[in-house]
Parts: C-alpha cells; sequence; structure tokens
C-alpha cells in the first residue's frame, strides 16, 4: 500500500487549512493525514491564488474534442498569475521609490532644522551685543 496516495477531499483540506491557519503545527497536521507538510502549503497557496482547492488530475489530461481548447486553457492557465504578479512587483517597486524620498526628505529636513537652529543663534548674538551672558534681548 506504500504506493498508493490518500485520497483528500475538498472539505477535509479546507479543515487542515484553517486548523494550520488557526495555529496548529504544520508537521503535525501532515503526520495526521499522512502527507507531506509541502502539500499543506501547495494547498494554501492554491487556495490563495485561485479560491478553491481543485487541482488538477494528475496523469494524461482527458481528450477534448478540440486540441486548441486544452492548449487555451493551459496558457490561460499559465498566464492567470502574470498580471497578478506584475501588480505586485509594480506596487513594491513604488513603495521601494516612495521609502527613498521619504528617506531623502527627512535627511533635507533634518539638514534645513539644523541650518534654521545656527541661524537663529547667530542672529539672536548679532541682535544683543551688550548683553552678556542674558539670553533676553532688550526691545523697547
Amino acid at each position: 500500500m506504500a504506493g498508493r496516495q490518500r485520497v483528500i477531499d475538498e472539505d477535509q483540506k479546507l479543515e487542515l487549512l484553517q486548523r494550520m491557519e488557526a495555529g496548529e503545527s504544520v508537521s503535525k497536521l501532515a503526520d495526521e493525514v499522512g502527507i507531506s507538510r509541502q502539500r499543506l502549503y501547495e494547498w494554501r497557496d492554491h487556495l490563495r491564488l485561485y479560491g478553491n482547492l481543485k487541482s488538477g488530475r494528475r496523469g494524461r489530461p482527458a481528450r477534448s474534442a478540440g486540441g486548441v481548447d486544452g492548449a487555451a486553457q493551459l496558457q490561460s492557465a499559465v498566464d492567470a498569475p502574470a498580471p497578478q504578479e506584475k501588480a505586485l512587483t509594480k506596487a513594491r517597486r513604488r513603495i521601494r521609490e516612495l521609502e527613498q524620498k521619504v528617506g531623502q526628505q527627512q535627511l533635507d529636513l533634518d539638514f534645513f532644522r539644523e541650518a534654521l537652529r545656527h541661524f537663529e543663534e547667530d542672529h539672536r548674538r548679532s541682535s544683543a551685543p551688550g548683553e552678556t551672558g542674558s539670553s533676553k534681548s532688550s526691545k523697547r
């Protein structure tokens, strides 16, 4: 019986994934049902990507009336994540750009604050030349 794989229906898979998301040990869950941990992660990723757990059957694909339909389905399955991946990559790139801008603006702000502090100190010194040791200026 070592060659046979255990068949787990979609409801059982969902239950396992819910338990996994609730924090149960992935190794414990995998051992409990006799599958690899990697299989649980594959199911989770498939559910997140496609919204269901229906997996393609292993082995030779079923024959379709037109070979073009099968090729089109295969191509669409391969291309499906591409727009999502492109959008994610674009969003990550934009986040990096914005973080760099924020960092540069923080450096600029720090520079100008320091310059303003020096300017104010110089102005205080020059506006009260007769006062020594006192920070108050005499204005009448």
